[in-house]
């Protein structure tokens, strides 16, 4: 369920965020390819969670700690605050309950890293608009009957979810320019984007 085939993987962006010698969750890890270039290039202490059992094997075979289990059922394993940061990479829009995985993260992580398609994007909503169906493109290939995806949202909506459920956003990031994201037409150029999440504290 939380494996798909992703046309961008984002992992030199998200590599460059993670600070040296972190504490990294990878959630729907996959192969355990991000981990295992984080382990490498940041020396980070990293495991992995993913629901596959030929991935699990994968992850294995590199030395890559992982656990198999639900990302729809929560981290109930996993303490409050045990890991510095918690990744969620072209992921959440395949799960079933995105804004429990949500608060799971930033339960467990102090800080979240999560990147999804953008629906807003422009040509999105062109494709959309002149041919009356429902788009395919490079960052989503699929046609709507066999896609992964059944919560697709655009930047715009994120932002939003973020705001009614008190989660502070750090940093957003354009995966096409590879830069932050500062713009008031950020909802319609980027096709793919990255956010850098943490709790909000109340006063």
């Amino acid at each position: 369920m939380f494996n798909i085939e992703r046309p961008h993987l984002n992992y030199r962006i998200i590599t460059e965020l993670i600070e040296q010698g972190s504490n990294v969750l990878d959630l729907g890890c996959g192969n355990g390819e991000l981990l295992y270039k984080l382990k490498k290039e940041k020396n980070v202490s990293g495991r992995g969670v993913d629901i596959e059992e030929r991935m699990i094997m994968e992850c294995i075979s590199k030395g890559i700690s992982v656990f198999q289990g639900n990302l729809d059922e929560g981290l109930k394993d996993y303490a409050t605050d045990s890991y510095d940061y918690v990744i969620l990479n072209q992921t959440l829009q395949v799960t079933h309950k995105p804004v429990l995985v949500l608060k799971e993260m930033l339960r467990v992580g102090r800080k979240a890293i999560i990147s999804f398609p953008n629906f807003g994007q422009i040509k999105l909503r062109f494709q959309l608009l002149l041919k009356g169906r429902m788009p395919v493109t490079k960052g989503l290939p699929y046609q709507w009957y066999n896609t992964p995806n059944i919560h697709l949202c655009t930047r715009k909506d994120f932002v939003v979810l973020c705001r009614e459920n008190d989660i502070r956003i750090l940093r957003e990031i354009d995966t096409n320019k590879s830069r932050r994201i500062n713009s008031f037409m950020a909802n319609l150029r980027a096709s793919e984007v990255i956010f850098i999440l943490e709790k909000s504290v109340r006063k």
